[in-house]
């Protein structure tokens, strides 16, 4: 089981191989380019779907099959964005999506095994480059190439995201290791494979730390969340979104997840390594649910690693306390992220008041009431240690 067999580098965790300016549409996609460059200016007209209905439908079913993986995932991001713009962008929802947007959007979909909706890997995974090629990834060194309105605090909750994303590749790069490892007797490499992201988990905490720097609670919950919503479980949708001229659907109505942090690989793939696992509750069905919304590289991975790490038993058996201790210390960094995704969701979602286009400040963006069952989840990580 190596890194690089799922897409992925140590450099750049599950973030895109490519960045997202280097990829050129073909012509078919001037039309809709041209729109998705200017979603915020159509998205203040306050009549973004009289313009988007204005798009010509490409004709995407064939190119999907057959055209590079680079070029959907970057078709994937333009369309998931105007699809979002499309539903959330004026007071009331619609009922339906039209098709000269549903169809190419279901076409993409299908081709990269997702839903036809904005993912979070069409909203941070792919949607970042750098400004100075020759420089890292760092949050003075990228920029988010998808916005809806723009601003500060928009393009800051994504690279935020971003940054993260990208130090998390030595944790995804040693969990590999570990799993190999935890089969034979090799207790002094574990242990430094785990000191490296007991630091690397220092890294990342961080970066989620200045998420307040630049993105504040007030503008997230009015200007820029309410873009990102799905349409399962609600109610300004009630039932679902009609996705026209797709055959597969049949004229029914479609619910599907909106786009959350929660699809991030980072903590599931902790939890597959370290075998920490998490008693039933809505918060468990609802991150379960949501392993089918990820990249198909991304779910595989993560299940790979389930299946093959028996670190913590390789850990019990050791004798090693100071195995123990590193194996412990990078459990509780998980349980600490846990923490801070806490605060936030309180600060960010649940203290802010009102709502608007169904965004409800006790439902998490993937429509599922989260705060109570947050902090389960956080002190369930923190009762395994060994």
């Amino acid at each position: 089981m190596e890194i690089t067999d799922y897409g992925m580098s140590r450099q750049r965790g599950y973030l895109s191989h490519y960045e997202i300016d280097a990829i050129n549409l073909p012509e078919r996609f001037d039309d809709i380019l041209d729109a998705a460059g200017n979603l915020s200016g159509l998205l203040t007209s306050g009549r973004v779907r009289h313009w988007l209905e204005r798009l010509t439908d490409p004709k995407l079913e064939e190119w999907a099959k057959a055209a590079p993986e680079e070029e959907v995932r970057t078709a994937m991001v333009h369309y998931s964005f105007l699809v979002q713009a499309y539903v959330w962008g004026e007071p009331e929802p619609p009922k339906s999506l039209p098709a000269n947007l549903a169809r190419p959007m279901v076409a993409i979909a299908d081709r990269l095994g997702q839903a036809p909706l904005l993912p979070y890997s069409g909203y941070v995974l792919d949607n970042w480059a750098r400004i100075d090629k020759s420089a890292p990834i760092s949050l003075d060194n990228i920029y988010m190439y998808q916005n809806f309105v723009g601003g500060d605090d928009e393009n800051w909750f994504v690279l935020v995201h971003v940054a993260i994303e990208a130090e998390a590749g030595v944790l995804l790069d040693n969990a590999t290791k570990l799993a190999a490892i935890s089969l034979g007797e090799d207790t002094a490499t574990a242990e430094q494979l785990l000191k490296e992201m007991d630091e690397a988990w220092e890294r990342i905490y961080g970066h989620f730390a200045r998420m307040p720097e630049r993105c504040d609670p007030y503008i997230y919950f009015h200007r820029v969340r309410p873009y990102i919503h799905g349409w399962a479980n609600n109610p300004a949708l009630d039932g679902g979104l009609i996705y026209e001229g797709v055959e597969k659907f049949g004229g029914k109505p479609q619910a599907f997840r909106g786009q959350t942090g929660s699809q991030s690989s980072i903590v599931p793939a902790m939890d597959a390594l370290f075998q920490v696992g998490h008693s039933d509750d809505p918060l468990k069905s609802f991150l379960d649910e949501l392993h089918h919304y990820r990249p198909v590289e991304h779910r595989r991975f993560i299940e790979d690693l389930g299946a093959k790490s028996q670190l913590r038993s390789f850990v019990q058996k050791s004798g090693s306390q100071s195995l123990k201790d590193a194996f412990n210390a990078c459990l509780e960094q998980s349980a600490r992220f846990r923490t801070r995704h806490l605060e936030y969701a309180a600060s960010y979602i649940n203290k802010q008041a009102g709502s608007i286009g169904g965004n409800d400040p006790d439902v998490g963006t993937g429509g599922t009431p989260f705060m109570r069952y947050l902090k389960k989840h956080r002190d369930e990580n923190r009762a395994q240690l060994v």
